[in-house]
């Protein structure tokens, strides 16, 4: 990935790795727009963009992401454990054509399930995937949901088969195979910030 040109930067995560906040930083860091699956779930439901509609705009105006930016005003909605099972055909692909059409406009970073699928022959792309113990994803998750122990393991539980059954469905592939991503970073001993000092390390010597 060469970051002097138009990149994405795409992370899978696992709930209670830290993934969401690192892709935040990483994309301060570098000085572009974090996206997430939050906030292109309240784009789809605010502004009602179905496929069709979508199509309706790329077809009336060229450059309609940017003109669609310029005209929203909404902010960052907040985090919530996302546990409503695998969405139907129909949103994935109105997901998929979002998501393609913020990289076309700029630089970015994206944390979702599917990036690594949806930019899989983006020409500059950096496909990322942060995991953790499951003690440490344990002991972050009941800490920042206010849950106990027991109902942190059943949730991260329940999030893992979700996402897996989403990748499964609509990729027809396993966030876990690693021949997905070109980093792949275990976050027990790394903070959030020594986990964007790594990855900026990595797209430093990736183009000497």
């Amino acid at each position: 990935m060469n970051p002097d040109k138009k990149f994405v930067i795409t992370i899978n995560r696992e709930l209670g790795s830290g993934g969401r906040t690192v892709g935040r930083k990483l994309a301060e860091k570098l000085g572009v727009a974090f996206y997430d699956k939050a906030l292109i779930k309240a784009l789809q439901e605010r502004y009602n963009l179905s496929v069709e509609q979508i199509e309706r705009l790329k077809g009336r105006e060229k450059g309609w992401w940017a003109e669609f930016k310029r005209k929203m005003s909404f902010s960052e909605v907040e985090y919530q454990l996302d546990q409503t099972g695998i969405e139907s055909e129909s949103v994935f692909r109105a997901e998929t054509e979002i998501l393609k059409a913020i990289a076309q406009d700029e630089s970015c970073v994206i944390a979702g399930r599917s990036g690594f699928y949806i930019f899989r022959e983006h020409p500059n792309h950096l496909s990322i995937f942060l995991q953790a113990s499951m003690l440490s994803r344990v002991d972050r998750v009941s800490r920042e949901q206010n849950m106990t122990k027991g109902e942190a393991r059943m949730t991260i539980d329940k999030v893992d088969r979700m996402r897996e059954n989403y990748i499964s469905e609509f990729t027809h592939s396993s966030r876990y195979d690693t021949r997905n991503y070109q980093l792949v970073l275990s976050m027990d001993e790394l903070t959030e910030d020594a986990a964007v000092e790594v990855i900026m390390n990595y797209i430093s010597n990736m183009n000497k």
